[in-house]
């Protein structure tokens, strides 16, 4: 351990002796170009004067080369790639890192003393004075500019000049609602942004042929001799007429299963005053008007346009969406003119078979491989119903020697699922009650089957009825009134029997066969936004089973338990939190900064003592604690160090969950990238498990019963398809005792294979 941080210090130390000797690369006769600062002698009614040195700043030209960590590395890696003898490394470290120098000669002082005044005239720093000059070294020179910035100019009144009806009245409106106040300064960008605000509130009225160019501003400073003005908004001359006027939808054409090879639909249906043109039914009108919201006779609106797109698109039958518009009238002569909307609906490849083929491996050094079909029929019922229908197989045997040798385990599962992109209900609602997307209805029947060799076979069976939307572009809800889950425990050996009657936790996990419930789901995700520097994704879950259920129990008669339909039902609630956040930094933001918190709780209430089984928390993975094995870390302190009746053939569980991840990401080469990250967590049982002795449990001193770890990874990432290796190696292991867990065990590390990113 020690000589890795001292090959680590002389590898640093190495690069920052290299960086410093970029002096004797320099030609001679050449200045370094370091930066420039502003230094400003401002009148006292300036304000924010640090904000507009930033901003003035911003105008530098050029941009000196870049410091990390206050070495010139992009500089150094420039030169030895110049040499004639450079090496390899150094041509691979300049491709990533290079940056040819910026020189004092590169400097035009003058220029930027021109741009610096033009800005501050932008932002009403009119007469201006600025004046230049360079700070000279052996080999380094800056620029210093100093500015005189007298008082500014301020907006003494707003008006409107006199303009043709009716975009004078309609543009009149719009303005009640600027931003522009009295004493407000005079500044370009605002008036820039507020003809783009002008043109989007005009467009929203039916002003299909605006633009915001057709404004225009004029200061008038006559009236005033304290540095006041006057702003009036123009409509420029010789603007055309028909772009004065607003349009209306005079006619809607919808195009269900438009082709450009074949466009030629000449059968029309009308419903609810759209024309929806197909040669034979592909998709029911009544079906497809809910998602649109344009209307016959309503003013042209380039929102109401995208909220239809953008619905149409959600369907999941469509592969696109093009609306267009069409003028009807070739002259204007009236107060409005006409559109034709076209709506053209591309659809998907009606069925389709997909095929997915994994590697698994397991803590319990199971390995094998799974194989995954889904069949999908889209528009099923001309409705925009897509059925799904996947089946998996799989097999993992144990590769350990000794008593575990042998063991097997073969899952079989098929599941059917059916989509509605509409609300089933008994319940009606109003139509603009979902503004934003229309519900998708999810109904599910899946069933499984699992057979672990010398231990036990598991029959499962899963309904689920429920509810997904969109309220808006990072805002997702998930409501599944109807979750019902039968398990069926057969074929037991004697060696399970034992193990059951050895854990009564486990035993108590596995009895409830019947598990009916409702889960709630709120997503907040900003990773859809790859231009944001920050995102945010939170995603929360409840689930609560029994409850409903008990209305219709019955006490068994030989235990307290309850029952229905002969079966003794799971009552239970549990909540978990997942918060992400991202931070996107260098060029195109190709490096990132991701962090992870994670948190769950489940309490058995009622009818059960513990958590059915398949609802417990687990830790370690490859999308946990990667430094552990799958389902290997915890519960709290607990270690399995009898390893008898094939014991670690079960995962471990609890029903509380803690984990936090942070991980750094940068791009390498290509469609290659690299990871570097450490990761905590662990699981824990809010009652002791008798058979743990306790070590399960959840106390104050949780911190220390963190499993940890850190790593290195190579990601390959085509496209958003992503496979990932992550290898890492724990260095707090709750599993040993007090004094020993603190140990960074770099010969044990875990190799984790997944598809896609961990968080």
């Amino acid at each position: 351990m020690k000589n890795i941080q001292t090959k680590i210090g002389l590898f640093f130390l190495a690069i920052l002796l290299y960086s410093c000797s970029i002096n004797k690369f320099i030609p001679e006769g050449k200045r370094i170009y370091t930066g420039a600062t502003i230094e400003i002698d401002s009148d006292s009614t300036v304000q924010k004067v640090n904000r507009l040195k930033e901003n003035l700043l911003s105008v530098e030209s050029p941009k000196p080369n870049t410091k990390l960590l206050g070495m010139h590395l992009g500089l150094y890696y420039y030169y030895k790639n110049e040499q004639e003898n450079t090496n390899f490394i150094n041509r691979w470290l300049y491709k990533r890192l290079g940056q040819e120098p910026v020189y004092q000669s590169d400097v035009e002082l003058l220029n930027v003393e021109d741009i610096l005044r033009n800005r501050l005239e932008n932002n009403g720093f009119f007469y201006s004075t600025v004046v230049s000059s360079f700070n000279e070294k052996e080999k380094r020179a800056s620029a210093t500019y100093n500015l005189q910035i007298p008082k500014p100019y301020k907006m003494a009144n707003y008006k409107i000049d006199s303009m043709i009806s009716p975009i004078y009245e309609d543009i009149k409106k719009a303005t009640k609602t600027s931003p522009f106040q009295k004493d407000m300064r005079f500044d370009l960008n605002n008036l820039k942004l507020e003809r783009q605000r002008l043109d989007s509130e005009l467009k929203k009225m039916g002003y299909y042929n605006f633009n915001p160019n057709f404004l225009i501003f004029e200061a008038d400073t006559n009236q005033y001799s304290n540095k006041k003005f006057d702003l009036f908004l123009k409509l420029k001359g010789n603007v055309p007429r028909k772009s004065t006027v607003p349009y209306t939808l005079k006619t809607i054409n919808v195009y269900p299963n438009y082709n450009l090879k074949d466009s030629t639909n000449t059968n029309v249906i009308k419903f609810d005053s759209i024309n929806y043109y197909q040669d034979e039914i592909f998709f029911k009108p009544e079906f497809l008007d809910e998602f649109i919201t344009l209307k016959k006779g309503s003013n042209y609106n380039p929102i109401t346009s995208k909220n239809t797109a953008r619905r149409l698109s959600s369907i999941g039958a469509y592969k696109y969406v093009n609306i267009q518009y069409k003028e009807l009238d070739s002259t204007i002569t009236g107060s409005e003119g006409n559109l034709e909307a076209n709506i053209f609906l591309s659809p998907l490849t009606k069925r389709a078979l997909r095929a997915e083929l994994q590697a698994v491996t397991k803590s319990n050094n199971f390995a094998g491989p799974t194989l995954g079909l889904t069949f999908s029929n889209r528009n099923l019922f001309k409705g925009g119903e897509t059925l799904n229908i996947s089946s998996t197989i799989g097999y993992e045997t144990q590769v350990s020697s000794g008593e575990n040798a042998g063991l097997s385990s073969l899952e079989l599962g098929l599941k059917s699922e059916l989509i509605f992109p509409r609300v089933i209900s008994p319940f009606s609602f109003s139509e603009d009650f979902f503004e934003y997307s229309i519900p998708k209805t999810k109904t599910s029947l899946s069933a499984t089957y699992l057979s672990r060799s010398q231990l036990y076979t598991l029959l499962s069976g899963t309904a689920l009825f429920g509810y997904v939307w969109n309220a808006n572009k990072y805002i997702t809800y998930e409501f599944n009134p109807i979750s019902v889950n039968y398990t069926r425990l057969s074929n037991t050996t004697p060696e399970f029997e034992q193990i059951l009657d050895d854990n009564p936790f486990l035993e108590r996990s596995f009895d409830q066969q019947f598990i009916s419930g409702l889960t709630f789901s709120f997503t907040y995700n900003e990773m859809i936004s790859s231009s944001k520097t920050h995102q945010f994704y939170v995603n929360s879950t409840l689930d609560v089973a029994g409850n409903s259920i008990s209305l219709f129990d019955r006490e068994s008669s030989t235990s307290a338990s309850r029952e229905f339909l002969g079966l003794e039902y799971a009552q239970y609630a549990k909540a978990d939190v997942d918060f992400r956040y991202h931070f996107n930094f260098g060029r195109n933001n190709e490096q990132k900064i991701a962090t992870r918190l994670f948190a769950g709780y489940g309490l058995a209430y009622g009818n059960s003592d513990v958590v059915p089984f398949v609802k417990q928390y687990f830790s370690g993975g490859p999308y946990s604690v990667r430094a552990f094995n799958i389902r290997s870390l915890g519960p709290g302190t607990y270690t399995d160090t009898t390893n008898e009746n094939n014991s670690s053939f079960f995962d471990r569980t609890g029903n509380i969950r803690l984990e936090a991840n942070i991980e750094y990401r940068f791009p390498i080469y290509s469609f290659f990238k690299g990871a570097v990250f450490a990761d905590a967590g662990n699981v824990w049982n809010s009652v002791g498990n008798p058979s743990f002795n306790g070590q399960d449990k959840f106390t104050s001193n949780f911190l220390n019963e963190l499993g940890m770890g850190a790593g290195v990874g190579l990601r390959i990432d085509v496209q958003g398809f992503v496979i990932r290796f992550d290898l890492a190696a724990p260095f707090h292991d709750p599993g040993l005792p007090e004094g020993e867990r603190l140990d960074f065990r770099l010969d044990e590390p875990v190799l984790n294979f997944a598809i896609g990113y961990s968080f």
